[in-house]
């Protein structure tokens, strides 16, 4: 049986995803309203983490509080777009790891390319959580997974802000093991590989470039 593919049912996720998806949302406020988002979604995707509980006293009384069983698991960016994730899942996390994976999409035949890869070396330990704005024919997200797998981490997740379809099946095919939280599910794919309707490309809309 596959992982979940899980959309939050959250208002505040859909508002500020609604700001994203807006043509008139200047490049600042896109680039702040994705690290909220971030942090949301980073809640979202690991608030079953396993837990533990470890003796500690309050300023009142002694109690069994509960903890994380393991260490954070590392979150792992996708360049570019992926650091404006990262931006709010560190709000959440600021003591885990921080990998990054540069891939590159060949507009002409939508598949990615590999350009860097810094990854932490506890990934084994730890698991990851990789973050990717966009799910669309899914060739950037399986490859970033299949890379951080090799790297070494046994259990891994992905957040995404908007997903189409057809990325879905495709990454759930390759990795059926690996739980996918989304802001939304979209309608399609257009016929240059966009997310309909989408929020157009996070990267570009993220850092001001075209």
């Amino acid at each position: 049986m596959s992982a979940p593919f899980h959309v939050p049912e959250n208002a505040l996720l859909r508002a500020k995803l609604s700001r994203l998806r807006d043509r008139r949302t200047d490049n600042a406020t896109f680039r702040r309203t994705l690290a909220e988002i971030g942090a949301i979604l980073t809640t979202e995707a690991l608030r079953d983490l396993p837990e533990t509980l470890c003796g500690i006293a309050t300023p009142v009384a002694a109690l069994d509080a509960p903890v994380l069983a393991a260490p954070e698991p590392c979150l792992v960016a996708v360049l570019r777009a992926g650091l404006g994730l990262l931006d709010g899942a560190r709000l959440i996390m600021p003591d885990a790891p921080v990998g990054h994976l540069g891939l590159v999409r060949d507009e002409h035949t939508l598949t990615a390319s590999e350009y860097v890869v810094r990854l932490p070396r506890d990934l084994g330990l730890r698991g990851a959580l990789v973050l990717d704005p966009m799910l669309a024919t899914g060739g950037s997200a399986i490859q970033a997974v299949a890379r951080v797998k090799q790297a070494g981490a046994t259990s891994v997740r992905f957040a995404c802000v908007v997903a189409a379809p057809e990325g879905v099946e495709a990454f759930r095919a390759a990795h059926p093991d690996v739980p996918v939280t989304s802001a939304a599910l979209d309608q399609r794919l257009n016929e240059r590989g966009y997310i309909v309707p989408g929020l157009g490309d996070a990267g570009d809309r993220c850092f001001g470039t075209e």
